[in-house]
């Protein structure tokens, strides 16, 4: 695919970046070199290599899926500068 000062603009536009005219053939051979390295990796031969999410291998925690009932809306709002009830106070901010 090859960029030229049209789809610079495009692209511009579109990251709702402004471009200066005189600017854009410029852009445009960077986008093309870069297009360049991406078509580069196109010929490697990837076949046989498991697809990969991060550089090291890692799990997730799991754990139990538990209901519970909460109830301890004390222990909550104990660091709550206003509450009552087991609810949060807060200013009065609509009239």
């Amino acid at each position: 695919m090859s960029v030229d000062a049209d789809i610079v603009r495009r692209i511009g536009h579109l990251a709702r970046i402004k471009l200066k005219e005189e600017n854009l053939q410029g852009l445009a051979g960077e986008l093309n070199t870069i297009l360049g390295f991406v078509e580069q990796l196109d010929e490697v031969d990837v076949s046989g290599v498991e697809p990969m999410t991060s550089v090291i291998p890692s799990t997730l925690r799991v754990r139990k899926d538990e209901v519970t009932d909460g109830g301890y809306s004390d222990k909550i709002t104990s660091n709550a500068p206003i509450s009552e009830d087991g609810f949060f106070m807060v200013p009065k901010v609509v009239e």
